[in-house]
């Protein structure tokens, strides 16, 4: 969670980066370094991988082709599993690769 980013200040940080800014803030206006100070809560920028295409590519993937393209049936089943659930869920990016090129029926080996 500490490496999630969020945007603050316009810029894309780190959850742990904006408590250390936050906190060094709270002890310069606590000491009168400083005059104001800002509770803003800063806006998570969550990339998710779970579209509903996505969903569907791994419900409609076959297992003669996943293992052709050298996967296990295992990742495949876990991969079903999350995608029938409700939470949002993230893939390997390698594995994320395979399912953007697979294309219904279309091996990405040719």
């Amino acid at each position: 969670m500490m490496n999630s980013k969020v945007e603050y200040r316009k810029n894309n940080f780190t959850w742990g980066s904006v408590l250390l800014v936050k906190v060094r803030e709270l002890s310069h206006h606590l000491v009168g370094k400083r005059k104001t100070i800002e509770f803003g809560k800063p806006a998570y920028v969550g990339k998710r991988d779970d579209s509903d295409l996505l969903r569907k590519k791994i419900f409609d993937m076959p297992y003669s082709e996943w293992k052709k393209i050298g996967f296990s049936k295992g990742t495949l089943h876990y991969m079903e599993q999350n995608a029938r659930s409700e939470k949002p869920f993230t893939l390997n990016a390698h594995v994320r690769e395979i399912l953007k090129t697979w294309d219904n029926g279309l091996s990405v080996n040719g």
